[in-house]
């Protein structure tokens, strides 16, 4: 197994430990079910236990570990129960989002949503998972400020921690993003005609994609672990 910290950053020394232990497990360094010993990742990192202690706590926010009584922490296991929740709240939230941006949208929020799809499409080429995580992200969270409604981005902001490792799954299993790109053409195509009803669906099928695909992995892990 192999940690890495980013000996450039100034980030707190709790958050580089969890940023190098999240991507541990976000790129299978970290299985599954694998127990999280504090000891053994502080001398992997050559840090106190301490921070690795909170940056334990930080990943069972997101989701990632859990602790289990008499056994401590290790890496959450993915279930289809976790990722179906997850993502029927986020199409709640996503159908509710795009009916207020329809009426809302201002020349500027289209501006800056064109400009998105930009920057997604040269950060895909870079082959960054985590990169691209963030730039669609950034796309999604350009209509849910178009809302203008304060609580709902709140909300979903809080949800984003739970949807981050399913999401991070959905773009590694792609190979040229050409559907996510044509997905946010058309999201914004349906918002400037106004069209609620279309970009709703088109919404919804781009989220159904997301839990096809993780569904798939989500198998497979757990064919691998019988």
């Amino acid at each position: 197994m192999e940690l890495k910290m980013d000996a450039n950053s100034d980030m707190p020394l709790r958050d580089n430990v969890f940023n190098a232990l999240r991507d541990a497990i976000l790129m299978g360094e970290l299985k599954p079910g694998e127990r999280l010993m504090e000891i053994h990742l502080a001398n992997k990192l050559g840090v106190s236990r301490t921070p690795i202690r909170e940056a334990i706590r930080m990943l069972e926010q997101e989701g990632l570990a859990v602790t289990i009584p008499r056994k401590g922490a290790q890496v959450a296991r993915m279930t289809e129960k976790d990722l179906l929740d997850v993502l029927e709240i986020r199409d709640a939230l996503d159908q509710l989002a795009v009916a207020d941006a329809c009426e809302r949208m201002t020349d500027e929020h289209f501006r800056e949503l064109e400009e998105s799809v930009k920057s997604f499409i040269e950060v895909t080429k870079t082959k960054d998972v985590r990169a691209i995580v963030t730039a669609d992200e950034d796309f999604h969270n350009l209509i849910y400020e178009a809302t203008n409604n304060p609580k709902l981005q709140q909300i979903t902001r809080n949800l984003k921690e739970q949807m981050y490792r399913y999401r991070y799954e959905y773009v590694k299993q792609d190979k040229d993003y050409s559907d996510l790109i044509s997905d946010h053409t058309k999201i914004i195509d349906g918002l400037r005609r106004k069209d609620v009803e279309y970009v709703k669906s088109v919404m919804h099928e781009h989220l159904q994609n997301q839990v096809n695909s993780v569904k798939k992995v989500i198998r497979e892990q757990n064919e691998d672990m019988n």
